[in-house]
C-alpha cells in the first residue's frame, strides 16, 4: 500500500531547510508551508536529508556463509545505516561467476525488501585467477552487472587483468581491483612499521597495495576501460590515483571508513575486531586517505562490510578471520572523520556515500536529488547527539564491529527505500514500509 509522507523542515544536504512530500514511491513535491491530506507528517527540523545512501562494496555472505550474513539481514545492517542500496561482493559459495547466482542473489535482495541489492560479478572462474568468469553473461542478465570484483584476492596476472579491462568496456563495465600483491603478503597479518615489529607480527607492505595500483592505472590507460580501485589505504596509494586522474585515466578510488578513522596502534592488545584487509595503517597514511577524499582524489567511501561469526575473531590474531561489519556505523564514522574535522560538507558527503557510488556501479534511481520527480529513496540523519555504539546498533547477524565501546557521533532517524519507510524515529522496522 502506497504511504504519503509529509517530512518537515529537513536541511536538504545540510543546506536550507525544506519539506519534503513523499508520494507513490517517489518525491513529490520539495518546498515550503507544503500540505497533504491524509499524509503521515514527521518533524525534521534539525535533521539533515541525504539521497539514500550507496554501499559500492558490501559481503552479503549468502550463498553459503548464512552463518555470517544473510542478504536478508545484510539488509536490515544497511537499511539502518541509512543505506538504500548496497553492490553485493561475489566471495560467497558458490562464488558469483554466472549469471544463475547473480539473479539469485538479485530476487533475494526484491524479496527482503529493504534496500535495492545489486550484484558484483567474479572477474574469474571461482575468484582463482585463471580464466575469466561468464562476464557477458552476468551483465546481460536480469540483474544487469557493471561491477566485477575478485575482492578478497588481487587480479593478479596482468594478462588477465588486462583481458577483463577490455571484456568489460563492450558494456561501460568496470573492474573493481582488491590491489594486493600475494607475493609481497604472504602471511602478512599488519601494516608493516613500527607496531608490527614490536608485537612480532609479520608486516604487511604499503608497496604490496601500491605497485598492483600502479600497473593497473597503466593497463586501464592502454585498454582505455574503466578501473576500480577497492578500500584504498595508504599515502602512497593516494600519491598514484592523483597521478593518473591528472593524467586522464579511467580510474575511481575508494576508501572505507575504518581507513578514515583507526589507526594499528589499536592492533597493541592483539583484538582481533581490528584485523582487516587492507590492514590498518599508520597516522599517517590516515591523514593522507583523509585529504584524498576531501580534494576528490579519492571518488568514494564503502564499508567493504565484512560480518564474520563469533569464533572467528575470538582467537589469537594470526588465526583470525580478516574484516569489520560497518554499514550501521559508517555515516556516523565519516561525520567524525570528514565533516566534524571540516574536510567535507554534507553535500559531501551526499556525493562520496550516495551520488558517485551509484555512479561508478551504473545503477539507476540511487543517488538521484532530492527534487520533484525523482525515487524517494533517502534518509534523515541526526548530527547532533553522540553516545556509544553498542551491539544494541547492529542489525546484521555479526557483531565485529571494531567501534564497540566508542563515543562516534550521530544517528539515522529515518530512511525510505522508493518511499516506504524501513527506519522510522531510528527503530528499524520489521516489515519495510509498515510503521505501528
Amino acid at each position: 500500500m502506497s504511504q504519503v509522507h509529509l517530512l518537515r523542515g529537513a536541511r536538504l544536504n545540510g543546506g536550507d531547510a525544506a519539506d519534503i512530500l513523499i508520494a507513490d514511491g517517489a518525491i513529490a513535491e520539495v518546498g515550503t508551508g507544503l500540505s497533504r491530506a491524509g499524509a503521515t507528517v514527521i518533524d525534521a527540523d534539525g535533521l539533515i536529508a541525504l539521497p539514500g545512501l550507496v554501499d559500492l562494496h558490501t559481503h552479503l555472505r549468502e550463498p553459503g556463509y548464512e552463518a555470517s550474513e544473510t542478504i536478508l539481514t545484510g539488509s536490515r545492517a544497511a537499511a539502518a545505516g541509512g543505506y538504500t542500496a548496497v553492490f553485493a561482493m561475489p566471495n560467497t559459495s558458490p562464488v558469483a561467476d554466472t549469471a544463475g547466482v547473480v539473479e539469485q542473489e538479485l530476487a533475494l535482495g526484491e524479496a527482503a525488501g529493504y534496500v535495492t541489492v545489486q550484484p558484483i560479478g567474479a572477474v574469474t572462474v571461482g575468484q582463482k585467477g585463471e580464466r575469466l568468469a561468464e562476464l557477458g553473461a552476468m551483465a546481460s542478465s536480469r540483474a544487469r552487472v557493471r561491477v566485477f570484483s575478485d575482492d578478497g584476492f588481487c587480479v593478479w596476472d596482468p594478462l588477465i587483468m588486462r583481458r577483463a579491462l577490455e571484456y568489460v568496456k563492450a558494456f561501460d563495465g568496470v573492474v573493481a581491483q582488491h590491489a594486493q600483491d600475494p607475493r609481497l603478503t604472504e602471511g602478512a597479518q599488519l601494516n608493516e612499521g613500527a607496531v608490527s615489529a614490536e608485537l612480532g607480527l609479520t608486516g604487511w607492505p604499503a608497496v604490496a597495495e601500491e605497485s598492483i595500483i600502479a600497473r593497473d592505472v597503466l593497463l586501464a590507460e592502454h585498454v582505455g576501460s574503466r578501473l576500480h580501485v577497492c578500500h584504498l589505504s595508504t599515502a602512497g596509494s593516494v600519491d598514484i590515483i592523483r597521478w593518473a586522474k591528472k593524467r586522464g585515466i579511467a580510474v575511481t578510488a575508494e576508501v572505507t571508513p575504518h581507513h578514515l578513522l583507526l589507526t594499528d596502534e589499536l592492533a597493541r592488545g592483539y583484538d582481533a575486531r581490528f584485523k582487516v584487509n587492507p590492514p590498518l595503517r599508520r597516522a599517517e597514511d590516515v591523514q593522507a586517505v583523509r585529504e584524498g577524499l576531501a580534494d576528490g582524489t579519492i571518488d568514494i567511501v564503502a564499508t567493504d562490510h565484512a560480518p564474520h561469526p563469533a569464533e572467528a575473531k575470538a582467537c589469537e590474531w594470526q588465526a583470525a578471520a580478516n574484516g569489520m561489519v560497518g554499514l550501521e556505523s559508517a555515516l556516523r564514522v565519516v561525520q567524525e572523520s570528514m565533516v566534524d574535522t571540516g574536510l567535507l560538507g554534507w553535500d559531501d558527503v551526499a556525493r562520496v556515500m550516495s551520488q558517485a557510488p551509484a555512479q561508478i556501479g551504473r545503477l539507476a534511481g540511487h543517488g538521484t536529488p532530492l527534487a520533484a520527480g525523482e525515487s524517494a529513496s533517502l534518509t534523515l540523519y541526526d548530527p547532533r547527539p553522540s553516545r556509544t555504539f553498542s551491539t544494541g546498533d547492529l542489525r546484521g547477524r555479526s557483531v565485529n564491529s571494531p567501534y564497540l565501546g566508542r563515543e562516534l557521533p550521530g544517528e539515522v532517524r529515518w530512511t525510505f527505500y522508493r518511499g516506504a519507510a524501513t527506519v522510522a524515529d531510528g527503530a528499524l522496522l520489521e516489515t519495510p514500509g509498515v510503521h505501528a
